[in-house]
């Protein structure tokens, strides 16, 4: 077993199994220390979510028109956007499916390497092995993160414009935020559904800890920036 694993001919797997625990790895101390790598990471990737240009009466009172950057709809989404989106991004978190597609990437390369060394008594070039090896574990990614996207909460997974979210008021969960060093925050949209997004400080030099309550005033890509909440009437705490 160690042969095909140190195996030329399955290093590119092996390396994409060593990687997937790696990556869990880090998301575990991650976890244990406050922090999140995957919302790090999906701060980083473009919206792909379909935008609804809609007026609302924001929790400040008074209409107000979100002033959010506008998200191209789906069938006009560039390539990239619409490859994120088949894959589930934004519906399960990035390193989630990052580890699934590493897995079955690496997995499907041992068979590969295995059956022709079993069929053919040798294996092929590693690169050659690479190609089905990825298509194959592009739908693999692609219905695992259905099924974990059918798990997770559906408080989480509310698809609702993303304009909607400036004007509420939203409570740091996880994090200290800083500019140019967001937080976890959850916030309730106008149907009561629970939302967790990323929000820095929309002022230079303040900072929000955890139990912080804020009111989201801009959205900047997958960062959001907010204000301290001083309105006893607005607070979200009963």
């Amino acid at each position: 077993m160690a042969e095909i694993f140190f195996s030329p001919a399955t290093t590119p797997f092996a390396v994409a199994i060593v990687l997937m625990l790696i990556i869990a790895m880090v998301e575990i101390v991650g976890a244990l220390m406050g922090t999140s790598a995957s919302a790090a990471l999906d701060s980083m990737l473009p919206d792909i979510d379909v935008d609804m240009d809609v007026d609302f009466d924001g929790d400040v009172g008074g209409p107000l028109d979100a002033d959010a950057p506008a998200v191209p709809d789906a069938p006009g989404a560039g390539p990239l956007s619409q490859l994120l989106g088949w894959l589930c991004v934004g519906k399960v978190p990035v390193l989630v499916l990052l580890i699934i597609f590493l897995t079955a990437f690496g997995l499907a390369g041992f068979v590969i390497q295995g059956l022709q060394m079993a069929l053919l008594g040798m294996a092929i070039p590693s690169f050659l092995a690479a190609i089905p090896a990825f298509f194959a574990a592009m739908p693999v990614t692609r219905y695992a993160g259905l099924g974990f996207a059918m798990m997770i909460p559906k408080e989480q997974t509310e698809a609702v414009s993303q304009k909607l979210f400036i004007g509420k008021v939203a409570t740091i969960v996880r994090g200290i935020a800083a500019k140019g060093s967001p937080a976890e925050a959850k916030l309730k949209d106008s149907f009561g559904q629970s939302h967790y997004i990323l929000v820095e400080p929309d002022l230079d030099g303040e900072t929000f800890s955890q139990a912080d309550e804020i009111v989201i005033v801009r959205q900047s890509g997958s960062i959001y920036q907010a204000i301290r909440n001083t309105s006893a009437a607005m607070s979200d705490r009963e």
